[in-house]
């Protein structure tokens, strides 16, 4: 009990500290603001700070990571589907998630953010997805052009729309903004755009 007591304040303490840290980088940006900033706003002390956290880039990685973990989570969780349209659900699920971490995840991308996280996240969609097969039917030696463009053109793309999401203040549910994405990344762009009417043209055109 009072093990279970002690991680309850620990998951608040630090969710009181990441929503001043969030808060801190929109307004100051990541470089300016010091750790007597967060436990200013935070309102905890500094030895309060100092036992989650040796100074601001550790808490930035470690928020960074604890995203890439939790969705990488959800990623190992998808099941291979009959019809395509079957994935949708798993896309929400994704879209869930990102939209329960909104507000850091739109600082991080955002201007005054870390413009290494694109990197990361990079990182890791190549790593999991056609390294370690964390989505068991996504396969390298599968793939039809180099890995290296498709993780590319995958991670410009989808990251390119979820920071749009996420700056225009999520005003498509979950349920639509994955729709949209499923259009774009099964269907294509020329799909998306009323060029072609299937992706049989798309494949008839090669």
């Amino acid at each position: 009990m009072m093990e279970s007591s002690r991680d309850r304040r620990v998951i608040r303490t630090k969710a009181i500290i990441r929503t001043a840290f969030t808060n801190l980088i929109e307004e100051k940006g990541f470089d300016a603001l010091t750790v007597k900033d967060i436990t200013t706003r935070a309102e905890i002390n500094r030895g309060t700070f100092y036992l989650h956290y040796r100074d601001k880039y550790d808490l930035l990685e470690q928020n960074e990571q604890e995203l890439i973990q939790g969705l990488i989570g959800i990623l190992s969780t998808m099941q291979p589907v009959i019809d395509i349209e079957q994935v949708l659900p798993q896309i929400v699920r994704v879209f869930e998630y990102l939209g329960e971490h909104a507000d850091f995840l739109k600082t991080i991308l955002g201007p005054k953010g870390d413009p290494s996280f694109h990197a990361l996240l990079r990182k890791m969609m190549s790593e999991h997805l056609f390294e370690k097969n964390v989505v068991p039917f996504i396969r390298k030696e599968n793939a039809l052009v180099p890995i290296n463009y498709l993780v590319s053109y995958i991670a410009s793309a989808h990251f390119g729309i979820i920071q749009e999401w996420l700056m225009q203040g999520r005003q498509e549910s979950p349920q639509e903004i994955a729709s949209i994405i499923f259009k774009l990344s099964a269907l294509g762009p020329l799909y998306a755009a009323g060029v072609v009417k299937d992706s049989k043209q798309v494949t008839d055109r090669r």
